[in-house]
């Protein structure tokens, strides 16, 4: 019988599994997990963080859900070492598990600048280990600073505030997020933390030492240091490459994979963050993790594969719900810029469009526009700018045309 083994337990791992039984694997199938039960990550930065939700509760299955789809989950330990050729996984405990195909699903890991030692008061978000830790210095009026306002920073800035910390967010850029969102949405995007009573400052970090009233933070361009409680570094993610390094498959900013997510080794295979798709940029969202995973299956069991869609991807911030899909641009003269409704008065929605076609839009409290707008972008269906701006057209009869 056939087996395979997935070394990672977020969303491209499991999502792995997941559609290898569904759509009729029946070897051996083992999910190796670095946590007992595997989990979801966006709510670290929100619900989780906020305390409003427990790990149970952020489970992307039920401890009983491995057992009914017969996956053997083998939590607690990491992969050490990996052997293609072999078709062998070595085990922090010193296991070594043998399987036809292996698929990484290894994640990826927390920048960390060097501006002063991760400690009690200084901290990144990854992991539930560090939400757990960050929450106990988020009490009302602790003082915390927060390096880097693209979503991770935003959403933390606001579930801050939401537990009554004081927060200052750092950001060399003016205006973060203007490439994702358009600068006009991220221009009123930026400004909430201000409505909400975030300092945000256009500024670096020069250093951080941790001393017995908290962190004492030198910012550029100021004569002194100012004193946090605690601080977050929220400036990235560097994908997990080491394993699959030292085996000896090709990485670049990534482990390298072809369409099918087949890796230089044809038995190895790589999903979600760790990997990279030959001449594309990685994708870090949570459902590009979850295609990959569906991608992987459908190699696996030499299936078709699920068809390609327009990247999606969702933040909060504030009480607002903000969603994104395919590629923002800049009016110039190829591109347009159509506003439906009004930017700062939520709901509301944006869209570029190349010619008559919708390559890109973003929304706040608007799903079922960005809903809309993926599928013009899938089946490259013409529309007047006109009939988007106007917010008593029916989007959905746009893609009946």
């Amino acid at each position: 019988m056939s087996s395979v083994v997935v070394v990672g337990g977020g969303i491209a791992g499991v999502s792995t599994v997941a559609e290898l039984r569904k759509k009729g694997y029946v070897g051996d199938l083992t999910l190796l997990s670095a946590d007992p039960v595997p989990y979801d990550r966006p709510p670290l930065s929100k619900e989780y963080l906020a305390g409003g939700r427990d790990l149970d509760s952020i489970a992307l299955q039920a401890p009983e859900w491995y057992v009914d789809q017969r996956i053997s989950l083998v939590g607690g330990v990491v992969a050490v070492a990996l052997r293609p050729d072999a078709g062998e996984v070595e085990l922090s405990d010193g296991r070594v598990l043998t399987a036809d195909r292996i698929v990484l699903a290894t994640g990826g890991r927390a920048v960390r600048p060097s501006l002063g030692e991760i400690g009690s008061a200084i901290h990144v978000l990854r992991e539930v280990g560090d939400a757990d830790r960050l929450r106990t210095q988020l009490v009302p009026g602790a003082r915390l600073l927060i390096v880097g306002a693209g979503l991770i920073g935003a959403e933390v800035a606001s579930t801050a505030r939401k537990l009554g910390a004081e927060v200052v967010l750092v950001d060399p850029l003016p205006v973060p997020l203007a490439a994702a969102v358009g600068i006009e949405v991220a221009t009123w995007l930026h400004g909430l933390h201000a409505d909400h009573g975030v300092g945000a400052l256009t500024t670096t970090v020069e250093t951080l030492l941790e001393t017995p009233a908290g962190v004492a933070a030198q910012l550029t361009g100021e004569p002194g240091s100012r004193e946090f409680d605690a601080v977050l570094l929220a400036v990235g993610l560097v994908p997990e490459t080491a394993l699959a390094e030292a085996a000896g498959l090709e990485t670049s900013r990534g482990i390298l994979v072809d369409a099918g997510q087949v890796t230089s080794h044809p038995s190895v295979l790589a999903v979600g963050d760790c990997a990279r798709l030959r001449d594309h940029p990685r994708a870090e969202h949570w459902e590009a993790a979850q295609l990959d995973g569906a991608r992987a299956a459908a190699t696996i069991l030499e299936a078709e594969p699920p068809p390609t869609t327009a990247s999606w991807w969702w933040s909060d911030r504030y009480g607002l719900h903000v969603e994104g899909v395919g590629e923002m641009r800049s009016p110039d003269a190829e591109h347009q810029t159509v506003v439906r409704g009004v930017v700062g008065e939520p709901p509301f929605s944006v869209f570029t469009l190349r010619g008559e076609r919708v390559i890109g839009a973003v929304a706040v409290d608007d799903p079922n526009a960005v809903r809309a707008a993926r599928r013009m972008i899938d089946r490259g269906v013409d529309v007047r700018a006109s009939d988007l701006a106007d917010p008593g057209t029916d989007l959905r009869k746009l893609l009946r045309r």
